[in-house]
């Protein structure tokens, strides 16, 4: 499988000939989610989802459909009837050859006078992992953490601990986008140092093979 860093907390996976892409959001390219037969996404905040990107996607390719959870489906589906699906924790479904696990409840803590909303991690394969805003545990088994390193909700000592309890065999940085290039080297040496895990790092529109 290739892995393809896009800006922020956008991913896309191939294989086989077959595309999918996890959370073109209004921080990623304009072109980040066409070309994909499978677009997931894991909640509704714009650097996750943008309705445009999925849109000009979902016009591009009668065939492509969209798996999400409710908040985001129930803005997308009446114009694309058939192709978008509701999904939640312990859902699992096979789209364009990818076997995707659905994990996670609840949005991270951003402030306790914030309301948590939905929020969706999806287990690609049987070995990538896209938790969303959340420091979810999937229970099983992951080969590549995909690791959001760097948001209002979190602080490194927490994404340490995350890397070492999912114990992935690497993790690629998402959800970078507000992480200055000042701050870089000191979470890829913190990570890296204490994870316990291979740390790496793409930049937009570079990729890697899983």
């Amino acid at each position: 499988m290739k892995l393809t860093k896009n800006t922020h907390a956008c991913v896309r996976l191939e294989k086989d000939g077959r595309t999918l892409v996890i959370d073109p959001g209004m921080f990623t390219e304009e072109d980040a989610a066409l070309g994909a037969d499978v677009l997931l996404v894991t909640h509704e905040h714009p650097d996750h989802f943008d309705e445009g990107r999925l849109r000009a996607a979902l016009e591009a390719d009668p065939a492509a459909e969209l798996w999400t959870l409710r908040s985001v489906a129930e803005r997308m589906a009446a114009a694309f009837p058939g192709r978008v699906h509701t999904v939640g924790n312990g859902d699992a479904f096979t789209a364009a050859g990818f076997d995707v696990q659905v994990h996670g409840e609840l949005h991270a803590v951003i402030h306790p006078d914030i309301p948590r909303i939905t929020n969706v991690g999806y287990l690609i394969d049987g070995s990538v992992f896209h938790p969303g805003d959340a420091l979810t545990v999937p229970g099983r088994p992951v080969d590549t953490l995909l690791l959001p390193v760097m948001a209002p909700w979190n602080k490194i000592s927490e994404v340490i601990d995350y890397v070492r309890e999912i114990g992935p065999r690497r993790a690629y940085d998402v959800h970078d986008a507000l992480l200055t290039d000042l701050a870089r080297p000191i979470y890829d040496r913190q990570i890296g140092e204490l994870g316990g895990t291979d740390h790496r790092r793409l930049a937009p529109g570079g990729s890697a093979e899983l």
